[in-house]
């Protein structure tokens, strides 16, 4: 299967970052259209089907509100940073949980993403700033079973594609003393592994599988953190 993504999205966003005003974007909307935005859902509607088999929990949605593919317009309203638009496609895999109910908001569920732009791509895998219960419910499963977050962690197939990311306290947290053995990983304030991908392996013909095959090596890490929070995998 031919990839959506051609270089031609990147050589757009490379444009966008040195031109990034309205005026721009209109003169260039047709080329945006063209080049990144119905190449960005192709992609989306090509993971559908390969992800309902291997991450069935993960929603992948190929409509214009509400779906998978992430505003390209940037919320200013409390940045020092004004320019009006992100300079990367993002592709949010939401898990089912929170087109359900069960969690209040979905960033505090643990799911998918994919990030392209010149600087980077990447898939990433797990939740990001998860709210206060989330939190404290994953440092207790990694207190209470060390073992399970390990084989969760380490994992081969996860270990192989992914690298932890994300930020931790300069202290230890509330009710965890700072000589704990899991100290290091109960200080994340994220729990999320990160793939990097080069350009020429999102415009190659394999990019669907590829992207399938990394949140397929996920699993072993997102099982932990859903059973964490009590959300299925």
């Amino acid at each position: 299967m031919t990839s959506p993504i051609r270089p031609e999205l990147f050589h757009f966003l490379e444009d966008l970052t040195d031109n990034n005003h309205r005026e721009w974007f209109a003169d260039n909307k047709a080329r945006y259209e063209n080049d990144v935005r119905q190449p960005a859902f192709e992609l989306i509607r090509q993971l559908a089907v390969p992800l309902k088999r291997s991450a069935p929990m993960l929603r992948v949605i190929d409509k214009t509100q509400g779906g998978s593919l992430m505003r390209i317009h940037r919320d200013t309203r409390f940045s020092k940073d004004k320019t009006p638009y992100k300079t990367n496609v993002g592709i949010s895999l939401r898990h089912d949980a929170c087109f359900t109910g069960t969690v209040s908001d979905d960033i505090h569920a643990p799911g998918g993403y994919v990030h392209l732009s010149a600087e980077e791509c990447f898939v990433g895998m797990g939740v990001w700033r998860p709210q206060r219960e989330s939190l404290a419910a994953i440092r207790a499963a990694i207190a209470d079973d060390p073992n399970a977050w390990r084989r969760a962690r380490d994992a081969k197939s996860f270990r192989t594609s992914f690298e932890l990311g994300g930020d931790r306290l300069k202290t230890s947290p509330r009710d965890y003393d700072r000589d704990h053995p899991m100290i290091e990983d109960l200080r994340r304030i994220d729990f999320i592994g990160i793939a990097t991908l080069a350009p020429k392996e999102i415009t190659a013909k394999d990019s669907v599988a590829r992207i399938t095959q990394l949140i397929r090596d996920a699993k072993p890490f997102m099982r932990f953190l859903c059973d964490a929070v009590d959300v299925p995998y």
